[in-house]
């Protein structure tokens, strides 16, 4: 019975991190998002591995709800994350806009047209 449990109680610490996961999405704190990923993978390969057994009706038809819930918050967290890659192609192709500019003003900056240079 003790596998049981431990196999409900993995559903509800993975749940509790998929909502920590969507908090600190919402808060942009990226970083801190991409080190808790490592730790979700880990529980649903533990779930995998250890799944509440078939005959626990209430505990299967409770880890099904957890698993809606999860599966919200995956949607929710991917659409983030999409944006949040918008955002960064936005800032890159900026940046590379930005250097070419430098890169080519850069380049004709030491060329001083006087009006006298104009005429010859």
């Amino acid at each position: 019975m003790n596998t049981v449990n431990s196999s409900l109680n993995n559903w509800h610490l993975l749940y509790a991190l998929s909502k920590t996961m969507l908090d600190l999405a919402h808060e942009g704190k990226w970083d801190e998002l991409i080190e808790h990923e490592v730790k979700y993978v880990q529980l649903v390969e533990n779930i995998a591995q250890n799944p509440v057994p078939p005959d626990q009706t209430y505990m299967v038809e409770e880890a099904r709800q957890l698993l809606g819930r999860i599966l919200e918050n995956e949607t929710h967290l991917k659409v983030l994350l999409q944006n949040r890659m918008d955002e960064l192609r936005a800032l890159i192709g900026q940046a590379d806009k930005q250097k070419n500019l430098a890169s080519t003003y850069g380049k004709v900056s030491h060329n001083i047209l006087l009006p006298l240079d104009i005429n010859r």
